[in-house]
């Protein structure tokens, strides 16, 4: 007996038919706004995430040499990937490029509430617009995909910041200051005790007072206040944009979800303006559900032309925890439209049956095994089948089906050439 590797998960029947269902949704959403469907490869040049974060973060990832000699791993995101796919057609891509895709990723990292070593993701980007109403579409289909899922604005909420407000106000101090150290400092904020937070601005170069001052303005949160503490044009043009997104969001529909939180920050470094998570309005579930921003620097990065992007991608495991508390989780049960059973030397005609239902779009059943009539009877009732077509020797002599109700139990027969006949879905009710 073989055990599951830690941080990869078994999904059995039940339980997939219900992520299917939320993937499916959160797919439907995307086509609605025009994001189109890509596939992305599973492993990638392990130098694509090396260069940008340097070789320690090899210790994140599934990484290892091929037997061609090449330094590879399992992607442990998508944009890097979608990066360099821009890049490689970028001329040929009329823009803005809106693709989405769901797929795994692996991280060798601890396993935690909603958060395992394989975890799969939809992800989906705007390239090619730096204008708010890009940002804001990203946030509109966020908030229309989840209220499609179920949830309403009582269950979630979007906290939005910008990285160069920031960064532009780090930059105020008269200080030797680690802009991305401090950044990812302000990202860890909510995790960690006030002490600990300052502690690492200090290391970060901020001294403990200016580290006390640059988190009370932080955490205020105010827009005018940040402006008048720096002013820097960086600063008043990253409010600004702020400011423009958020109102774009009012006429897309999802302003209600939007909250200011200059404390939200996105870890990773290449991050460039507006920034986003979406949590749980009751704080029961104890992460970020998803989180996304602009990067408008990466596609530059790995050699093309300059080129805007934004986009977001919401985990499937804390997103199935967010929707599990909410009570909008998708039954998790198995549903059959038909089972043709077969009793004696019917395979013919059983065959014809389940074809016929099969081709007007409906999920058919029949034995393929050999079992008896009671033993048929008992497997369409473990996968849910609504309707039982029996299909018997006795009842063929007499050109006859029988049609079962499973939930009720009542049944009757029906001449053979009306059955399914020019019903779309026939069931017992057509004939009773």
């Amino acid at each position: 007996m073989y055990d599951r590797i830690k941080g990869f998960r078994d999904f059995y029947p039940e339980e997939m038919a219900a992520r299917r269902e939320t993937i499916d949704t959160l797919e439907d959403t995307a086509r609605e706004y025009g994001f189109r469907e890509i596939g992305t490869p599973a492993l990638e040049r392990a130098e694509m995430w090396t260069d940008k974060s340097g070789d320690e973060i090899v210790e994140e990832l599934y990484a290892f040499e091929d037997q061609g000699g090449r330094h590879v791993t399992l992607t442990p995101e998508l944009t890097p990937t979608v990066a360099r796919m821009v890049v490689a057609k970028q001329q040929e891509l009329s823009k803005p490029i809106k693709w989405f895709s769901t797929r795994p990723f692996w991280r060798y990292e601890q396993v935690q509430q909603g958060r395992q070593r394989e975890f799969y993701q939809t992800n989906v980007d705007i390239f090619g617009s730096a204008e708010p109403e890009a940002d804001a579409e990203i946030l509109a289909w966020a908030a229309d995909a989840l209220t499609n899922l179920g949830l309403t604005g009582e269950h979630f909420e979007f906290r939005i910041s910008h990285r160069d407000i920031l960064g532009g106000v780090l930059e105020t101090y008269d200080a030797d200051v680690d802009t991305i150290e401090a950044i990812r400092a302000v990202d860890k904020s909510e995790k960690i005790s006030t002490a600990e937070y300052h502690d690492l601005l200090v290391e970060a170069g901020l001294d403990y007072d200016q580290a006390a001052e640059f988190d009370d303005l932080v955490a205020g949160g105010d827009l005018e206040e940040v402006k008048a503490f720096a002013e820097t044009e960086r600063v008043t043009d990253a409010v600004e944009n702020l400011q423009n997104v958020l109102a774009a969001t009012e006429d897309f529909g999802a302003r209600e979800h939007c909250t200011i939180s200059l404390e939200t920050a996105r870890g990773l470094d290449y991050y460039t303006g507006v920034v986003f998570e979406c949590f749980d309005s009751t704080g029961e579930v104890s992460r970020a559900i998803f989180g996304g921003g602009r990067y408008d620097d990466l596609i530059e990065g790995f050699g093309g032309q300059p080129t805007p992007a934004v986009g977001v991608a919401p985990g499937l495991a804390p997103l199935t925890l967010l929707l599990q508390r909410a009570g909008v989780w998708p039954d998790e049960e198995l549903t059959t439209d038909y089972y043709v059973l077969q009793i004696g030397d019917t395979r013919t005609e059983a065959a014809r049956v389940t074809q016929t239902l099969r081709d007007r779009g409906h999920v058919v059943e029949t034995d393929v095994a050999g079992r008896s009539f009671g033993a048929q009877l008992d497997y369409a009732d473990s996968i849910n089948a609504e309707t039982v077509v029996i299909v018997g020797e006795q009842d063929l002599a007499n050109d006859e089906l029988t049609i079962k109700d499973m939930e009720t139990g009542d049944q009757t027969q029906v001449p053979v050439d009306e059955f399914p006949g020019e019903r779309d879905r026939p069931t017992f009710d057509d004939f009773a």
